[in-house]
């Protein structure tokens, strides 16, 4: 009997940085931290620690799957950089995980179907990631696709009623403005088959938006 295999998971999208080995819903062991700019010292602690609590040697992952955004620059590029030297030093492929698709996958866990709602996360003081998906049969579709959009458009979706997700509103607590780092191989699992590659050199975060470095004012 084949033994089953896992999938370590990597999130460091947002605020929060985690790491999960996922076996199935039953079986995976997860971990995130909250600390501001602590992601390269945490991530590889955090993901030994999942190992080890699950007993998981790197024998026994057959992906690693990697949040890849949008979200911040510092912590996609350090995400994708972990999930580039585990993946080519285990000789297994990896799985870019759309970030704000794996939010949704894990809301569509939690609420009644139908649901229709919009996560919203901050760019910047004026701009936001923003994104409408509606539940359907206990995952989601798109609705509007995931695009940058100027403050002033959310108050006309606050006017609506409508329900808003995420941490445009500066809430960096905000449950919904990153995954769970299991819903990130939940997501691998379902959906990402077709998106495994060792052609790690030609992966990069989808930051959506250029970054730009301010030059300070003398």
């Amino acid at each position: 009997m084949e033994t089953e295999k896992a999938i370590l998971a990597i999130e460091t999208s947002g605020t929060f940085c985690g790491a999960s080995v996922y076996f199935n819903p039953e079986k995976y062991f997860s971990a995130k931290v909250k600390l501001r700019n602590s992601h390269s010292e945490k991530l590889l602690p955090l993901i030994n620690n999942v190992m080890n609590s699950g007993g998981v040697t790197p024998s026994e992952i057959e992906a690693v799957a990697v949040s890849v955004g949008p979200g911040s620059f510092t912590g996609l590029r350090i995400g994708m950089a972990a999930a580039k030297g585990l993946a080519y030093g285990w000789k297994i492929p990896i799985i870019p995980v759309p970030t704000f698709d794996a939010i949704a996958f894990e809301i569509s866990d939690l609420f009644d179907d139908n649901l229709k709602f919009y996560i919203a996360n901050k760019v910047n003081n004026d701009e936001v990631y923003l994104a409408m998906f509606q539940i359907k049969a206990n995952s989601y579709i798109f609705v509007e696709e995931l695009h940058i959009e100027g403050k002033e458009k959310l108050n006309e979706i606050i006017g609506a009623n409508a329900v808003i997700l995420g941490n445009a509103f500066g809430d960096q607590n905000s449950k919904f403005s990153s995954p769970s780092p299991e819903f990130i191989a939940r997501w691998a699992k379902q959906f990402g088959e077709n998106l495994k590659t060792f052609d790690y050199d030609f992966l990069e975060p989808n930051y959506l938006k250029s970054f730009l470095i301010k030059e300070k004012l003398k």
